[in-house]
């Protein structure tokens, strides 16, 4: 069984998301402790890229931070190596096609595998599209996590007969970042999911403050929070780790 799997086993699952070395390394295992300590069931950890498409100002900032530091995957790949050591929660990398072709595909999923991944999301990869890279991952093990958004409309059911690990829940249109409000009305596409799948569903893209949490974690299996955290870091730079543990926390209590 995908390791992912027991993140929703004990109610809503909290999912944060990191950009990997932003503003370096060191910071962002300080950070994935507290988070893991905090009670984060899963950890979205970010492989920057130049041209992050689906992200909004706080993460491509994020991305640009990290690059300009000279953080690489080989880096990241070592850090995860790393963080295996005491880290138990399953861990999945959230980046784009290009880092993986460029990688090769083999050899990056493989990697993946060994040092304890268990799934990935590339947001650039068409669901029709998918196929060179899920015989890979299913041949390693990885989950290749499904996105669904607002305007998946028929092809929802489509996507969750097929999905792996979770489903990736995107709760508005447009990119990554901080939500004032999300009017989305997401009950009819989680209730499709439902009908079609018993893989789990966690609501990202906007959720920021407790109350959101709390109101998407109502309807889904679990909520994933990204910009929210990012901004922090970007606030406290190297200190980070302490201020965000502390809202990792609040957010969990939240969807509890």
């Amino acid at each position: 069984m995908n390791k992912i799997r027991q993140a929703f086993e004990n109610g809503k699952a909290f999912i944060p998301f990191i950009t990997c070395g932003d503003p370096d390394v060191e910071t962002t295992m300080a950070c994935v402790r507290e988070m893991v300590k905090s009670g984060a069931d899963l950890i979205e950890l970010g492989i920057p890229f130049s041209d992050p498409t689906a992200e909004g100002p706080v993460i491509q900032g994020a991305n640009l931070r990290a690059l300009t530091g000279g953080v690489t995957t080989d880096r990241i790949f070592e850090m995860v190596r790393e963080l295996r050591g005491d880290v138990a929660v399953p861990m999945v990398f959230m980046t784009y096609t290009n880092v993986v072709f460029s990688y090769g595909a083999e050899r990056f999923i493989s990697t993946c595998a060994g040092i304890g991944i268990d799934g990935l999301i590339l947001p650039d990869l068409p669901f029709e599209e998918k196929e060179e890279f899920l015989a890979v991952c299913r041949a390693h093990g990885v989950a290749l996590i499904s996105l669904i958004a607002p305007t998946s409309a028929n092809r929802v059911a489509m996507i969750a007969k097929e999905a792996e690990g979770f489903i990736y829940l995107v709760s508005s249109l447009g990119v990554t970042g901080v939500r004032s409000s999300i009017t989305t009305d997401l009950g009819p596409i989680i209730r499709t999911i439902r009908e079609n799948t018993d893989v789990p569903c966690a609501v990202g893209f906007g959720i920021s403050n407790p109350e959101q949490a709390k109101t998407m974690a109502k309807e889904a299996d679990g909520v994933i929070v990204g910009s929210a955290i990012v901004k922090l870091i970007a606030q406290y730079g190297k200190d980070a780790a302490a201020p965000v543990g502390a809202f990792v926390k609040e957010m969990k209590d939240a969807v509890r």
